[in-house]
């Protein structure tokens, strides 16, 4: 039995990775840089601490999205995986990239100011613009906000 309570990977499972708890809860991202890095009308993460975080198997590529956060993603296949403040305590991962992403609640939508046009919002998550956090310097996520 793993000691992972959640894990998931890449499509051709070259990378893996793993948490010791469970992932919290989901938010979607409109921002930007986050529709580019995933090439869709929002990115979808959830994580935990970098502490109860572990690539278990394979290592990431890592491409510095801006001068304050770095992305990994599978050099084989070209998953994106992870998403983390540089000087954050948070790593993040796609939520389609979990074994089990049905298994995590959706809590926000972050970086409304892009949000595409026509996406209708109904339901009733909380709806927040990008701001800057100096102390993560980078920007708010409400994630990193948790103890």
């Amino acid at each position: 039995m793993s000691r992972y309570v959640a894990e998931g990977g890449c499509q051709c499972g070259a990378v893996r990775y793993g948490f010791t708890v469970a992932p919290g809860a989901a938010s979607f991202c409109h921002c930007r840089m986050c529709q580019r890095a995933v090439g869709n009308v929002f990115g979808a993460f959830s994580g935990a601490h970098k502490d109860q975080f572990a690539w278990t198997k394979g290592e990431p590529a890592f491409y510095a999205s801006s001068t304050v956060a770095t992305r990994g993603y599978c050099r084989d296949c070209g998953t994106p995986l992870s998403f983390a403040y540089n000087k954050g305590t948070w790593c993040n991962v796609t939520l389609g990239s979990l074994d089990d992403p049905n298994a995590v609640s959706f809590d926000q939508h972050h970086g409304i100011e892009s949000k595409w046009p026509s996406l209708t919002l109904c339901d009733g998550a909380l709806e927040e613009p990008t701001q800057l956090d100096e102390r993560a310097e980078g920007f708010v996520n409400l994630q990193e906000r948790l103890p």
